[in-house]
């Protein structure tokens, strides 16, 4: 995974939860959060870390902006540069700071950059439990170069005589830059028209992705962003990207699901789902899976996410006029041409058509291979799948990171959504294709990724509330 990631449910509190508090943020900036201070290894906080990693062999870094009540957090990694980006705040805007994953020190360091002016209410409301909305960056690698980019969604040009025209801006900086006043190549403006917490900013598909109008990884509305040119394309109305859509008795409220150096992932609101002029889901579909449900005559097949040149779909089986009564076909696919990758069974139910949110993020091992999304996960290697999902006595594992030698970590998840008991952390083996799990220690850390190779970052809130986030290496 390259850019940074929703957050949120019982998976983010397996990766926060356990590391409050202790130990200082090792990151030498103290309270006023100076970009420039390097790492000082004397000083990791303590984590008790799965067995994999090294507790006392990595570097910590504290952000001190961050409220706790956001959905994405400022952070991302190019992988293939080596680099772990961090947004700080200061009087003067916002700086971008790469730390090399290897060691901690600072790679480079952006001049201040300046976001448009937030939006009405994008403060969030703690009270409520209303999510805040925060500047952000993400990592994408297009035509063989990883950049680094900042975003805000806010108003551009608003003042006393102006009302302003409301936009999502990015910052476009190279990932391998260095220096300590790097400027952005460009800077890109995408207009948009959403709420506080409505915009979505994704580079999963290979090129960066900008949605707005609906919460959720997957908003109605979208555009396409070429950083390396700046040059900005709307795709529109999506039930008009594929013809299929036409075809259905229902299709309404498709998606853009990705951007990719091929054209648009479109998910049809309704079933189905393709990449105009080059292939359709009923092509690519599992054996064994119709190609319409036969409800309305819509098309069967739907994406649940995008991640490292794959995507993951589910199809409904056993379906009657009154819904779907097996158990869905989950299956991963090649990105640019559809082609099934592996598939199989599991009680996970699919998610409806027509939603712009997931329950879950889709991840992937460093290496590419394994991939997972909460309780669905498979080993393409071995073209085999890996079903998590609650049986009967067996509890969902909901899964937030996976190794490359395929053990993975998660959360147990309970019947009772309303549970003030901290979740239950859980390691899982991958490579035997049963998903033999076995419950960590109280109080145990678990990765929020594992993007840079030989290393994982780990996220917890120190004593004043603070985000801190920590390197650790693997043994």
């Amino acid at each position: 995974m390259r850019g940074g990631r929703a957050v949120g449910g019982a998976m983010l509190a397996a990766v926060l939860v356990a590391g409050c508090g202790g130990g200082d943020s090792g990151d030498g900036s103290g309270k006023n959060n100076d970009p420039d201070a390097t790492s000082r290894a004397e000083s990791l906080a303590k984590l008790s870390v799965p067995s994999a990693y090294s507790a006392d062999k990595g570097w910590d870094a504290t952000l001190n902006w961050v409220p706790e009540s956001v959905s994405t957090l400022p952070l991302s990694v190019a992988p293939r540069t080596g680099v772990v980006a961090l947004m700080y705040a200061a009087s003067d805007g916002y700086t971008v700071k790469a730390y090399a994953a290897d060691n901690g020190q600072v790679r480079w360091t952006s001049v201040p950059w300046n976001p448009p002016t937030p939006v009405e209410g994008a403060e969030g409301n703690s009270s409520t439990g209303e999510t805040g909305e925060i500047p952000d960056v993400t990592a994408v690698e297009q035509d063989g170069r990883e950049y680094v980019l900042a975003y805000a969604h806010g108003m551009r040009g608003k003042d006393d005589l102006h009302e302003g025209t409301e936009v999502v801006r990015l910052a476009v900086y190279p990932a391998d830059a260095s220096g300590s006043s790097v400027k952005p190549l460009r800077e890109i403006d995408v207009p948009v028209s959403a709420n506080p917490g409505e915009v979505h900013v994704s580079a999963a598909g290979g090129r960066v992705l900008v949605g707005w109008g609906d919460e959720g990884a997957f908003p109605q509305t979208s555009a396409a962003v070429e950083v390396t040119t700046g040059k900005v394309a709307s795709y529109g109305d999506a039930n008009q990207l594929l013809p299929q859509c036409a075809e259905a008795a229902a299709c309404s409220s498709s998606r853009v699901m990705a951007a990719t150096a091929d054209g648009p992932l479109v998910g049809l609101g309704g079933g189905g789902f393709g990449m105009p002029g080059r292939w359709f889901s009923d092509a690519v579909r599992p054996s064994g899976v119709d190609a319409q449900t036969g409800i309305l005559g819509s098309w069967n097949g739907t994406v649940y996410g995008v991640q490292d040149g794959h995507f993951l779909a589910g199809w409904k089986t056993d379906v009657t006029n009154y819904g779907a009564t097996g158990d869905p076909v989950w299956s991963v696919h090649d990105l640019s041409t559809g082609k099934l990758q592996a598939s199989m069974k599991c009680g996970y139910d699919v998610a409806d058509d027509t939603a712009s949110t997931r329950d879950y993020p889709v991840i992937a091992s460093p290496d590419g291979r394994y991939l997972a999304a909460g309780p669905v996960a498979f080993d393409l290697e071995r073209k085999k799948g890996i079903c998590l999902q609650g049986d009967g006595d067996r509890k969902t594992i909901a899964l937030s990171a996976i190794r490359d030698d395929g053990t993975a970590y998660g959360a147990v998840e309970e019947d009772s959504a309303s549970s003030d008991a901290d979740p239950v952390v859980a390691q899982v083996d991958l490579t035997a294709g049963t998903g033999s799990a076995k419950v960590l220690g109280v109080g145990a850390d678990v990765p929020y990724m594992t993007s840079v190779k030989g290393s994982g970052l780990f996220l917890s809130r120190d004593d004043d509330q603070n985000l801190r986030v920590s390197l650790r290496r693997e043994r």
